[in-house]
């Protein structure tokens, strides 16, 4: 993809090709996001079950909302 990828348009697959989040992860971020209606700000990203300090780091720059 060219720039960061779209959180709340995201489907499984193309979650699932940022670093370190397959297919567990990518549906939890995807049950996260049905819960909330959406994603409001990247930094919501930290209220996936699985993502701490560490994930949230390696991601937040390649993901929008």
């Amino acid at each position: 993809t060219n720039g960061p990828l779209n959180l709340n348009t995201a489907t499984q697959s193309q979650l699932e090709t940022l670093p370190g989040i397959g297919p567990s992860l990518a549906g939890a971020i995807i049950k996260e996001r049905d819960k909330r209606g959406g994603f409001r700000s990247v930094n919501d990203l930290r209220n996936v079950r699985g993502i701490g300090d560490k994930r949230f780091d390696d991601l937040k720059d390649l993901v929008a909302v």
